[in-house]
């Protein structure tokens, strides 16, 4: 039945095949008997495999068990899901936090119950998949503006009517590891009393001290503000959370389908969660490190030439012109014992390779990534 659909994709190199890796997560990763330096991981602080993470999940283990048997409406909760809400809303400065099991889950059940036929939606062009599926999944008409556009975007705050207008956007971009204009929007969404949705999963622990892009802008967390960030990134756990005003918390319990729906998150996972985002308030060197380390790599990769798509933080995008180029370069990264895979359409419209660099990563991780793009 999709035969003829999967060729079609082989035909334009677009076809992916399933890895499955023999190793924990981390800078060095294990595929078909060889070890590679991994540079594709979303783990930029480099704690998903910190002994006090295993810690807390054994113990949680031990007392709640695996299972969490139901949805936290049905009972499937645990103390530890509301002491996460509770931590995350401190973390963040908000009122009140809600968990969900992913981010994909966050955005695509957030954004509908927010978002209703009196709504329009006015979302960056290159914002997440996930975003992109909570809007048309909504009943809101749904604008894209052209990439952190303010003019753009006045435009259509200006011209389109609604009772209800919300500007989304992700605060980093993660294929193209750029920063949202968040200052900017936040006067338009002031000027033109419209809410402001960020999705803070790649800035979660990256920027702001850690603490994300609002505190990375001094942007006080307003209750028009609705951020949802991911514990699966820099915190190096699973699942994500919204952070806002105790009335969209209580609203999105009682509306989001994918929340609603769910199964609980294992009582194990949360205490991982809740580990991280210890680790993560008290790791300023760690952070240091991190920034230093981008930094180090963004010198040498740009050095060579290569144009890194206007990056400002640990995600890295190359520019390699062509899909086929695209293969040839992380194919040649990964005979030198280097995991950067390629990143190609429908993920994005101009292939690339995206290197992620993380706190653990090594000098000489470093300078290999490097000698290895030299050589390409």
């Amino acid at each position: 039945m999709f035969y003829g659909k999967i060729e079609a994709l082989k035909a334009k190199k677009l076809f992916r095949e399933l890895r499955d890796r023999r190793s924990p997560q981390g800078t060095r990763i294990a595929f078909d008997g060889r070890e590679y330096i991994n540079f594709s991981s979303n783990d930029y602080l480099g704690i998903a495999n910190h002994p006090f993470i295993i810690e807390r999940v054994k113990r949680a283990l031990d007392s709640y068990g695996f299972g969490a048997g139901a949805s936290r409406l049905l009972g499937g909760g645990s103390s530890l899901h509301n002491e996460l809400e509770t931590r995350v809303a401190q973390f963040k400065k908000t009122e009140s936090a809600l968990v969900f099991n992913s981010g994909y889950a966050a955005n695509t059940g957030i954004i509908p119950s927010v978002a209703d036929e009196d709504t329009i939606l006015l979302s960056d062009e290159l914002n997440h998949a996930s975003i992109i599926d909570g809007c048309r999944l909504s009943s809101a008409k749904t604008f894209v503006y052209a990439h952190k556009d303010i003019s753009h975007i006045e435009a259509l705050l200006q011209k389109k009517t609604a009772k209800r207008k919300i500007i989304i956007t992700d605060s980093i971009f993660s294929m193209d590891g750029d920063i949202a204009p968040l200052n900017e929007l936040y006067a338009l969404c002031g000027n033109y009393n419209a809410l402001l949705y960020v999705d803070d999963a790649h800035a979660t622990g990256v920027i702001g001290e850690g603490k994300g892009s609002l505190a990375h802008f001094n942007i006080n967390p307003e209750p028009w503000i609705i951020q949802m960030g991911t514990f699966s990134k820099a915190l190096g756990s699973l699942g994500a959370f919204l952070a806002g005003s105790a009335d969209i918390v209580r609203w999105t319990s009682n509306s989001a389908r994918s929340f609603m729906y769910s199964t609980a998150l294992p009582a194990c996972v949360i205490a991982a969660s809740l580990a991280s985002l210890e680790l993560a308030e008290k790791g300023i060197e760690r952070l240091k490190q991190l920034w230093a380390n981008r930094e180090k790599l963004a010198k040498g990769i740009t050095s060579l030439g290569y144009d890194t798509m206007g990056s400002a933080t640990p995600i890295i995008p190359i520019r390699t012109g062509s899909v086929e180029n695209t293969l040839r370069i992380s194919e040649h990264l990964r005979r030198n014992g280097i995991f950067a895979p390629a990143i190609r359409p429908p993920t994005v419209k101009e292939s690339r390779i995206r290197i992620n660099i993380t706190a653990a990563h090594t000098d000489e991780d470093i300078e290999q990534l490097v000698e290895a793009l030299r050589e390409a």
